[in-house]
């Protein structure tokens, strides 16, 4: 399904530092989530998870051209955030109807993945109540 998916052009230490970009903005989008959504009820954190997700597939590719422009040489330093996606390719994602690439079933798993922390009942932390 993914051999001609462009993440296979890279060398193996290009394709681990795509790996390592992707995992530090999920784990940053995720703790920033987390953090958020504590002590909230469950429609403001699914309120916060929906946002939070759609900014980030909004505005991810930008870190991800960042990173390209470090290991290709000829890349000109430009934006490549668009509009907002709309609603139906924000869906599409988030259902893996969109296209059939990695990038695209990445988003869609970080979504579904994303839900656990706005699901999960969390308590603040005492010290920030006691403040």
């Amino acid at each position: 399904m993914y051999e001609a998916d462009s993440f296979f052009t890279l060398s193996v230490a290009g394709q681990a530092g795509l790996l390592a970009v992707s995992l530090g903005l999920a784990l940053g989008t995720s703790w920033s989530l987390r953090r958020l959504t504590a002590g909230h009820t469950v429609f403001v954190r699914l309120s916060l998870w929906a946002l939070h997700y759609y900014v980030f597939v909004w505005l991810s590719p930008q870190g991800y051209y960042g990173y390209y422009l470090l290991i290709f040489e000829d890349l000109p330093l430009q934006w490549v955030i668009s509009r907002p996606p709309s609603l139906f390719d924000f869906l599409r994602g988030f259902t893996f109807s969109g296209p059939d690439t990695l990038s695209a079933h990445g988003l869609g798993a970080l979504g579904w993945l994303l839900l656990i922390p706005a699901l999960w009942p969390q308590r603040s932390n005492c010290r920030d109540a006691a403040n």
